[in-house]
């Protein structure tokens, strides 16, 4: 068995099962005589709860995964090209991805268990997007075997840095230099990238009025026809009501009359006892 084999089991594991899981299979490494293997299990590290959502995405909707590197591999190559139009389609498309992707992290950590925080999902969408304008990023968000999350700071790939334990530092693994541009393409490319984020920001809010104006149509929808309800029942109440004074009137005339009934009834019992025994005597 490889590192990688071992890696792909381990950060497929909930959070919670990871320390123990690493120890049991460094411990069979070193059983079989693998120092090499067991060192290298040993230093896997324990992967943050939003770490662990990303890879739940690469194990279970890997083909959403491929679709969202793929746009990174076109947003890249906008980039090298100083294309500005292109930026700024794929920048939109690329929130709008992002945002679908990030909701579908949330799903399944609920499904597996583990209700995903604000703050969780969040870096969860700084990773994809991470991946987005990093091919080695990128690598590691497909394989699954993430041990902590990364943010996106700036234009390509030296904007990148590891985000574990609330600290920042280098991701591992160097980033190929990035080609020298002239200050003029430099800030072509800055301003080309900025406006592409700021649109896909647009986009992003757009998106987040409509739906909370959709949202909003619904629940008013919902109030009034809530209310319309509580109008009927009001009046089936009123009504039964109403039943209900008249069957006790007539319950209560009824007992009345029951009563009087027995009472003729015994009197007229004895009446015909007293008239056989007479007769019986005659």
């Amino acid at each position: 068995m490889s590192i990688d084999d071992v890696a792909g089991e381990l950060y497929g594991l909930d959070p919670g099962e990871f320390v123990q899981a690493r120890t049991e299979r460094a411990a069979a490494a070193r059983a079989d005589g693998d120092r090499e293997l067991a060192a290298a299990v040993t230093a896997l590290r324990k992967p943050t709860v939003a770490a662990w959502t990303v890879n739940l995405l690469a194990r279970h909707a890997p083909r959403e995964i491929a679709a969202l590197l793929d746009l990174g591999d076109a947003l890249r190559a906008a980039q090298r090209q100083l294309s500005g139009d292109k930026l700024r389609a794929l920048g939109t498309q690329r929130q709008q991805v992002v945002n679908a992707m990030t909701k579908r992290a949330g799903e399944l950590s609920a499904e597996h268990g583990r209700v995903a925080s604000a703050q969780t999902l969040r870096e969860v969408g700084q990773t994809l997007t991470a991946a987005l304008a990093d091919a080695g990023v990128a690598d590691q968000v497909r394989a699954g075997v993430l041990a902590a999350t990364v943010t996106y700071d700036g234009f390509g790939p030296a904007g990148l840095v590891a985000i574990t334990g609330g600290k920042a530092s280098a991701p591992s693994g160097k980033s190929a230099p990035r080609p020298k541009a002239s200050k003029q393409d430099s800030e072509a490319a800055r301003r080309a990238e900025e406006l592409a984020d700021a649109e896909a920001g647009l986009a992003s809010a757009r998106t987040a009025r409509d739906e909370a104006e959709a949202a909003a149509a619904q629940t008013k929808s919902e109030l009034t026809a809530a209310e319309a309800r509580i109008d009927q029942l009001r009046t089936e109440l009123e009504h039964a009501e109403q039943q209900r004074h008249f069957a006790q009137t007539a319950d209560h005339r009824a007992r009345g009359e029951l009563t009087a009934a027995r009472s003729q009834f015994d009197r007229m019992q004895r009446w015909a006892e007293r008239a056989r025994a007479r007769s019986s005597a005659d």
